[in-house]
C-alpha cells in the first residue's frame, strides 16, 4: 500500500534553473551580438552618390557635414526642393546660408526649415507632412552612416508608399580611423544599434495597433520636454 507521503513525481535534476537561465542569457547575448554585427555591416566607410534623383531631400540635423552634404546634392540637381529637419527654434535661414556661402542662392528658393522635430521619429512626421504637401513621390535621405539604418525604419514606417533612397555621410573622423580602435566611437554605435532595435520593435507593435511610446507631439501641452539650447543629435 502506497504511503500517504510517497512522491513518486519526477525529480528535475539539480541546478536545471541556474542552468536554464545561462543558457537563456548567452543566447540573448549571442543573438546581441549577431544582430550588431548585422547592424555594423549596413554601415558604409565612404560617401556614394545617390542612385538615381529623387523629388525631395531631407536632412536631419545632429552631426557633422549633414547640411552641407545635402546641399551638394540639392545644387547638383538631386531634388527639387530640400528640407532641413529638426532646427533648433532660434536658428534663421541667414544663420545656416553663413555657414554654406558657395550654396546661399538655394536658401532662398529651394529650401524648407522644420523646427518642430525632436527625434528622428519626429523627423520623419514632419517629411511626410512636407512631402505629402508638394505631393512628392521620391525622397533622398541624408543623415549620418551610423544613423541610417534607424531613420529608414522610421521614415518608411511613416511613409510606406515613399521611394526613399539613402544618402549616407560618412565623418572625419569615421574616415580617419576604424571604429574598433576608438571608445568614443564605438559607445555611439552601441547607443545607435540599442536605438535601432527599439526602433524596429516599437513600429512593429504599431503594426498590431500597440503604441506604447507615443510621439512628444502627441501628449498633452505642458508635457513636452523643452528643448535642449542645440539641434538634437539624432
Amino acid at each position: 500500500m502506497t504511503s500517504p507521503t510517497d512522491d513518486r513525481s519526477p525529480k528535475l535534476p539539480r541546478g536545471w534553473l541556474r542552468a536554464a537561465v545561462v543558457s537563456m542569457v548567452a543566447l540573448a547575448f549571442v543573438g546581441a551580438a549577431a544582430g550588431f554585427v548585422a547592424f555594423l555591416s549596413h554601415l558604409r566607410g565612404g560617401e556614394m552618390a545617390p542612385g538615381s534623383k529623387a523629388d525631395g531631400i531631407v536632412v536631419l540635423t545632429g552631426g557633422s557635414s549633414r547640411v552641407s552634404d545635402a546641399m551638394e546634392l540639392l545644387a547638383a540637381g538631386y531634388g527639387r526642393r530640400l528640407l532641413i529637419s529638426g532646427v533648433h527654434p532660434t536658428s534663421t535661414a541667414s544663420d545656416i546660408s553663413r555657414t554654406l556661402p558657395e550654396n546661399q542662392s538655394f536658401m532662398t528658393c529651394c529650401v524648407d526649415l522644420d523646427r518642430s522635430a525632436l527625434s528622428t521619429r519626429g523627423n520623419a512626421a514632419e517629411a511626410r507632412r512636407w512631402a505629402e504637401g508638394r505631393r512628392f513621390k521620391s525622397l533622398i535621405v541624408v543623415t549620418s552612416n551610423y544613423h541610417m539604418p534607424r531613420a529608414l525604419v522610421e521614415f518608411s514606417h511613416a511613409m510606406p508608399q515613399m521611394t526613399l533612397i539613402p544618402f549616407a555621410v560618412v565623418g572625419d573622423k569615421w574616415r580617419e580611423e576604424p571604429w574598433w580602435t576608438s571608445a568614443s566611437t564605438l559607445r555611439l554605435l552601441l547607443s545607435e544599434y540599442v536605438k535601432y532595435i527599439a526602433a524596429e520593435v516599437r513600429v512593429r507593435l504599431e503594426d498590431f495597433g500597440i503604441d506604447l511610446w507615443p510621439e512628444v507631439s502627441d501628449q498633452p501641452a505642458g508635457q513636452q520636454p523643452r528643448r535642449p539650447a542645440t539641434a538634437q543629435a539624432n
